[in-house]
């Protein structure tokens, strides 16, 4: 009986297994530190006044956030004489999430007002085996955020494909 092309990949799936370990690893001692630094760098230098955030709900699924935060939209719902309800502008985030098999993808969160519409579903910007991830590579993926979420601020309907990323919902908004 033949048995080297099972030989083959069954020694391919045992190097897929260790490279899990290898990645996971990597983002442990290196690659998260290195990450949030670069993005307080940035943050700092550009006054961006983005939070940073490492979520860790999850051993080996944690994130690195890199959230422009909520603020008032600038539209309410006047309820009452005195009494307005604000919308909530959440303003995108740059996520660096570790995936089940320790490499990582890189997330844009675009911004969204609660309550107007359906949020747009994020981008994935690209998968990454940790070493591949690099100064950069970190500039890169700001500056496609940041080109991102601009052109969802700059809305208009100059490009008639152009989606801001949800459905207008008013009627939502009488109804409470």
């Amino acid at each position: 009986m033949d048995l080297f092309n099972l030989n083959r990949r069954i020694s391919h799936y045992k190097e897929i297994l260790s490279n899990t370990e290898t990645y996971r690893k990597a983002w442990q001692e290196q690659l998260k530190d290195e990450i949030v630094r670069f993005l307080n760098e940035v943050n700092q230098q550009f006054e961006l006044n983005a939070r940073i955030d490492i979520r860790t709900d999850l051993e080996n699924l944690e994130a690195v956030v890199f959230s422009l935060g909520a603020s008032k939209s600038g539209m309410y719902q006047r309820v009452d004489h005195g009494v307005d309800v604000h919308l909530i502008k959440h303003n995108g985030s740059l996520i660096y999430q570790q995936l089940f098999n320790g490499k990582v993808i890189v997330i844009i969160q675009y911004p969204f007002i609660e309550n107007y519409g359906q949020p747009r579903p994020p981008k994935t910007v690209a998968i990454y085996r940790p070493e591949e991830l690099k100064e950069p590579f970190f500039v890169r993926h700001l500056e496609e955020f940041i080109q991102e979420i601009t052109e969802w601020e700059d809305y208009d309907d100059d490009e008639p494909n152009k989606r801001i990323g949800f459905d207008l919902n008013f009627g939502a908004l009488e109804a409470k």
